[in-house]
């Protein structure tokens, strides 16, 4: 798992600018943090990093943006107002864990769920390490899945980690 420090905005947006420049089709991005942690400070560098012009704003009320225009579409889900997974999946939400660009999940943790790694049955995203991690994701995983984990450790600085699965 890789971890790095924020310490603005700026600094968040750079790093999912980063990522959007490397993106391939078909990522799925789970974003989870507190209100205010800076995940969609993430999406609009990421959004940048694919050559999106369009403002980006939280899906709130909407559940899903779209923005097209760049070198892949980018699809930004935010699952804020649902809180369990039957409501999730009657969204129907389920199309864009194999998106036709990248798709992004604010508040993800509340559609992929965590268990200890000794309660799986079967690991999907078999690889080095599995034994050291605590807590593995379970649920519709797409194929390949950017798990990020957003802390707030002060007004201005931010721990964010991620962990890639998949191919």
């Amino acid at each position: 798992m890789a971890t790095l420090i924020s310490h603005s905005p700026a600094e968040t947006e750079a790093l999912g600018e980063a990522w959007g420049r490397g993106a391939e089709k078909g990522l799925v991005i789970a974003l989870s943090g507190d209100l205010g942690a800076g995940k969609t400070q993430l999406v609009k560098g990421l959004a940048r990093g694919l050559d999106i012009t369009r403002r980006v704003q939280s899906p709130t009320f909407a559940l899903v943006n779209i923005y097209q225009g760049g070198r892949l579409t980018l699809f930004h889900l935010d699952l804020y107002r649902l809180d369990t997974t039957e409501q999730i999946q009657a969204a129907g939400l389920e199309e864009y864990l194999e998106p036709a660009g990248v798709t992004v999940i604010e508040w993800a943790e509340r559609w992929f769920d965590r268990a200890p790694y000794s309660e799986r049955a079967a690991d999907p995203y078999p690889g080095p390490g599995k034994d050291a991690v605590e807590s593995v994701l379970i649920g519709p995983l797409p194929k390949r899945l950017r798990w990020v984990q957003i802390e707030v450790f002060s007004e201005t600085e931010r721990r964010i980690s991620h962990e890639d699965f998949g191919a």
